[in-house]
This record gives C-alpha cells, structure tokens and sequence, in this order.
C-alpha cells in the first residue's frame, strides 16, 4: 500500500497558488488597507501580520447572463407612491459600522488575513535604494551561475538541443560525403558494365559492393551519443553592492512625544525595508541634542534623553564616520528626522555643511521633518534645506505631520525609478 505525505505549507483547505494570484489582483486595494492599519499601530507591531478589511464592491467581478430582451411593461400591483418615468432613489446601507437603525440590505466587508512575509511584501513592494551601484566583490558566499561554453556531460534539463542537432547533421554529412562518392563510381561501374555485357560474376561482384555501400549508409545514425552537447554553467563571484545608511534624529526637548513617534515611525520602516530587503546594508544610528553620538539600535529607538538643538553635531559626526570606516566602495545613504527648529547660525551652518560634505559623497539623502498637527509652521532648517543645491536626484525632503502621513512619504521618497527633489 502506498501513503502519500501531503508537506506542502498551505493547509488542506488552503491554496497558495490561489492566495497569490489574489495578492497580485488585488494589490491596490490590499495595500490601501494595510496604509489604513498602520496609523493605529504600535511601532512594535509594525511588522506583524493581520487582518485587512477589503470593502466588497473593490473584489466585485463583471458577471455575464443571459436576458429576456426587449421592451417591458411591469405593473406592479399596490403601488401608490410612483408612476412611470419616476426614478427610485437608492437605499442607504452602510456596512455594518452605523449606529443608527436602517432599512435596506449591506454587506460586510471582506476580511483576509495576511502574514507577516505577505504584510511586509506589501509593505515595501517597489522599493529600492535609488542609485545604488553593484560593483563590489565580497567573497565567496555571492555566487551566481554563468554560461561556459558546452560539454558532452551534463544534466538532461542541460541539453543544448540545437547545438546538439548541429554536431549531429555534421557528422552525417562528414560520414556518409564519401560512402556516396564511393557509391557513385560503383554505381557508374555497373552501368558501363551492364553496357559492355561483362561477364556476370563481375556485375555481381559490383552489385555486391552496391548493396554493401546501402546499407554501411543506412547505418549511420541520425543521432549518436557523441553528438550530445549540454549547456556548461560555471559559478563565479558575483558583484553586490555594499551600501550604508545613516540614520539622524534630533532628540531634542523642543521634539514632543508626538513628533518622536513620526521620526521612529520612518526609522522603524526603514529599518525593515532595509533589513529585509538588502543583504549588506550596514545601519549607523546617530542622536543628536546639542552634541551628536553614535548608539546602538536599542538606544536609538528607546532612549528618553533630551536636550537643546544642534544640527550641525550629527552631520559632523556623520562625515567624520564616512572617512574613518566608509571611504571606499560603499553606497553612502542618509536620512534625517527633525522638527527644523535651530537657533541662530546652526541652520546656515549645516545647510552648507550638508551641501558641500555630505551629498558630494552620498548616492541620496532624506530629510523628514516632524511639525505639529497644522503643519502650517515653516521652520527655520526647512527654509535653509530648500537653498540646497544638489544633483538631481540625491536630496528630498518631506514633512508629516499625522500618523497616517509616515507611510506614504516613506514610500514617495524610496519609490522605484520615481527620484525625488527638494519641494
């Protein structure tokens, strides 16, 4: 008796092939409603799966039927509110979130439950480090399989069926080119002698070397295994890229509660999108008041120390790390989260500091600025940012203001092919 192990990871009554051709049919509405969970989040749970809420009209399908046709008349008996021609207006529905009692029917939303692979796919589908170049070799562990000519050993699902006939019609031609020539005079020494009316045992002799050239003919193979030609693949190094991103946030007194939660928000993103994405992407965290300082992860995003504001601190300590640790072969990215309130010269300072230092030697740069619930205020670094002048491309900046807003401005400024400048 057989038994068959059914090991795949969907369950019996799951599809994984279904489940993703709904993923990439829905796409649009799903990610809509993974941007809507996600401002009611906690930054721990960022990353967790969950339920989705997809309204039913958004999945509906065109649904093709037959009809009666024609023209129709309905008389429809009791009806003392409408005449013909009048129009009935729709009833109102909601679904299923009203607090007041109604008339008419509704459907629920549809709810699909996805996880934490699937919610972070979303999450960072077409996004990308801009200019990131691949021109680095790391060692050993990036191999990637190239084409090496062809061999006459190899792996079926290797057969290079067109070579493989080529050396094959090749040697057909080589082998039976002179058995016809052979033929041929055979054959043209049979025809003088029948001609001649030699002696018979001659004619035989040559109608036996015929039938001998025939079949020495015929058993020349249309296809031998000398012939056989496979694809030869080779593993060599291959190029990836080494890139670095720097991660600045002002932690100063005038940053509230609120305005830290959008700054860690945007880190907390890019911290996934980065580690989940990219295999070799170093993170270097710097908090500033006013002084800079490099800390660890766990620092960055749970500390509580305040202080006044310097800007110009992180950028310094910024470069000076660029020099001491990345100064070759590296794709050097940074991001910025402030809510722009400087003092005095500190802004000028590190527009310029910023502009000749740092993006000459950076692929691309973002700056985040957190304002308060208006977002009407313009702060005095954001008018400083604005006078950058940079290559097209390697500086954006952006402001939030709600929750809501991170997601967004996170993927507008790490867009795939959409290179963003300063507003």
């Amino acid at each position: 008796m057989a038994h068959v192990i059914d090991r795949r990871r969907n369950g019996g009554n799951e599809s994984t092939v279904n489940r993703a051709r709904f993923l990439r049919r829905y796409n649009e509405q799903i990610r809509r409603a993974v941007h809507d969970i996600l401002a009611d989040r906690s930054m721990k749970d960022v990353e967790q799966g969950g339920n989705v809420r997809v309204p039913r009209k958004d999945i509906s399908e065109p649904v093709f039927r037959h009809g009666s046709g024609g023209d129709r008349e309905i008389v429809s008996p009791g009806n003392r509110d409408f005449v013909k021609g009048d129009r009935i207006p729709r009833p109102q529905h909601g679904a299923g979130s009203g607090s007041q009692a109604g008339t008419g029917e509704s459907e629920d939303d549809f709810v699909f439950a996805l996880s934490r692979d699937e919610f972070l796919q979303i999450f960072f589908d077409d996004l990308e480090l801009p200019r990131l170049e691949r021109d680095i070799l790391l060692g050993s562990d990036e191999q990637k399989a190239v084409r090496a000519g062809y061999t006459t050993a190899g792996a079926p699902n290797n057969l290079a069926i067109v070579r493989t006939m080529c050396i094959a019609l090749a040697r057909r031609i080589a082998l039976r080119t002179p058995l016809r020539r052979r033929l041929d005079m055979v054959a043209q020494e049979l025809t003088r002698a029948l001609e001649q009316n030699r002696p018979e045992c001659e004619v035989a002799a040559l109608l036996q070397r015929v039938a001998l050239l025939q079949r020495r003919l015929q058993k020349v193979p249309f296809l031998d295994d000398f012939d056989l030609r496979y694809r030869n693949l080779i593993t060599v190094p291959e190029p990836t890229a080494r890139a670095v991103m720097f991660c600045l946030m002002d932690v100063s007194a005038s940053m509230d509660e609120s305005k830290k939660d959008l700054a860690k928000r945007f880190f907390t993103l890019l911290y996934l999108f980065l580690t989940r994405k990219y295999e070799h992407v170093e993170l270097v965290f710097i908090r500033h008041t006013g002084d800079a300082e490099e800390v660890d992860e766990q620092t960055f995003f749970h500390d509580t120390r305040s202080g006044g504001t310097v800007v110009l601190s992180a950028l310094q300590l910024m470069a000076a790390i660029m020099r001491a640790r990345y100064s070759s072969g590296w794709n050097i990215y940074g991001a910025q989260a402030s809510d722009g309130d400087v003092f005095g010269a500190d802004g000028g300072k590190s527009r310029s500091f910023l502009a000749e230092q740092i993006l000459p030697l950076t692929r691309y740069f973002a700056y985040l600025e957190t304002t308060d619930q208006t977002g009407s205020r313009v702060s005095p670094l954001w008018v400083e940012y604005q006078q950058v002048n940079a290559a097209a491309g390697s500086f954006a900046m952006r402001r939030v203001a709600q929750r809501g807003e991170v997601y967004p401005v996170f993927r507008e400024l790490f867009k795939a092919h959409a290179r963003l400048s300063t507003p």
